[in-house]
């Protein structure tokens, strides 16, 4: 027998259930959710938070960025970039200097002791990746990551007002 809503030309109920173990969201959420709480187990003991740990990569892989830079490079607003780097340099991991052929640019730098985290902390994340991925084979990560990166093309490319900073 139909439903009311069939009655009326909506599509019938199991079509609009997404389970949880199916949803690409909710695998990704709690993927990432279950990643972000190994690696800030690891590298909290070092004064870095979760937040501070994408700048440093970003600073490891090419220190000196801007501040406008590094929102693009991670993927942040700007307001949540300065909160970040507020307390990075309050924890003396970056130093900030204003360009001197652009005083309107900030520049984020490495200080010693921010540059000295990332023998310390590196090896941490490969750990929480390592064990995230265990049973993996090497096709299968390559693969995995292909997906991953699909994931992210497809919905960057998608139309909607979210779209993350260039």
């Amino acid at each position: 027998m139909a439903t009311t809503a069939e009655k009326k030309g909506a599509a019938p109920a199991e079509s609009r259930e997404l389970p949880f173990e199916s949803s690409v969201g909710y695998q990704l959420r709690m993927a990432n959710r279950a990643t972000q709480r190994h690696l800030q187990g690891k590298i909290e003991p070092h004064g870095v938070t979760t937040g501070m740990w994408y700048f440093l990569r970003a600073l490891w892989e090419e220190d000196g960025l801007t501040q406008r830079e590094l929102s693009r490079r991670i993927g942040t607003m700007e307001p949540t970039t300065l909160t970040a780097l507020a307390a990075m340099e309050k924890a003396g991991f970056v130093s900030r200097e204003r360009d001197p052929q652009d005083r309107r640019k900030l520049h984020v730098l490495l200080t010693p002791k921010g540059r000295a985290l990332q023998e310390e902390l590196l090896p941490m994340a490969q750990e929480v990746v390592t064990q995230a991925t265990a049973g993996f084979t090497p096709e299968d990560l390559a693969r995995f990551l292909g997906y991953l990166a699909a994931v992210q093309r497809n919905l960057a490319d998608a139309p909607g007002p979210l779209a993350l900073p260039e």
